[in-house]
């Protein structure tokens, strides 16, 4: 029998992936950088380093969550002056909380680090655009995302969705075709709720994709009207074709007749 696993999360293992595929995990390495050292030792005099590693070639450094401030001031004094990105991952499932990452760049070293945090449910953070301009977006999406919402942010409002929009598409127990509010969202914004039964559902399922669909896709070769009803059986008038005539050049065309499918997983 196999073994149950809890389906909290609507997003863990979405249906389009194998399920019983694993990713393999990045090895973490030891820091070997003398610069790096010395800046992680300078770092430890204003904040508790609780691990430092090196994945794919770039430090990375875990800190208490009620010392990000501190720490990335500190980091910014040592020449990492630029927060390239920021953002979060949810991990409300399996730790309680989630992961919120601020990458830097040191310009003039030529040299990356990563900071990374463990927020849990509940808790806050500082905001840090005060340091860095950028984290000003980066924070409204990360609030926008994921419903956190650092302290002192000084205009702290969605950035992506409207402003009246119901929960967080980026957590995990967001459903992946939306909830009531997002199916219909856009038709009663725009025409009225009279006309739901005319105009129907979104489809916010971005993974989705039906060829005999003609009101959403087309297929290059076989063009048919706005929501016409194509027979399955019928034979086509010209072969599936990939890409349009003089389309762009770096796109290489595929030829059906010299495609292989593959009899297992290599």
């Amino acid at each position: 029998m196999r073994e149950y696993k809890p389906k909290t999360n609507a997003q863990k293992q979405v249906y389009y992936k194998d399920r019983f595929y694993i990713s393999p995990q990045i090895p973490k390495e030891n820091i070997t950088d003398e610069s790096v050292l010395k800046e992680l030792k300078a770092l430890e005099e204003v904040c508790r380093v609780a691990e430092a590693y090196v994945m794919r070639g770039t430090p990375i450094i875990w800190v208490e969550a009620e010392m990000i401030y501190e720490c990335l001031e500190k980091l910014k004094a040592l020449g990492y002056e630029v927060l390239s990105e920021m953002s979060a991952m949810d991990y409300l499932e399996q730790k309680g909380g989630f992961e919120i990452f601020y990458q830097l760049l040191n310009i003039r070293e030529k040299r990356r680090l990563r900071v990374k945090i463990f927020l849990k449910k509940g808790e806050k953070i500082q905001s840090v655009s005060g340091l860095f301009k950028s984290a000003n977006w980066s924070e409204r999406e990360m609030y926008d995302m994921f419903g956190i919402l650092p302290q002192n942010h000084p205009y702290p409002k969605r950035i992506l969705m409207p402003d009246d929009w119901v929960g967080h598409p980026l957590l995990k127990s967001y459903p992946l075709q939306g909830d009531e509010n997002a199916q219909w969202y856009e038709v009663d914004t725009i025409f009225g709720e009279e006309y739901r039964e005319v105009i129907g559902r979104e489809q916010r399922d971005s993974a989705r994709i039906d060829r005999y669909d003609t009101t959403r896709f087309s297929r290059l070769g076989y063009e048919v009207g706005y929501g016409e009803e194509i027979d399955r059986n019928k034979e086509r008038e010209k072969p599936i074709c990939y890409q349009e005539e003089d389309g762009v050049l770096f796109v290489s065309k595929l030829d059906p007749k010299n495609s292989k499918q593959l009899e297992k997983r290599k």
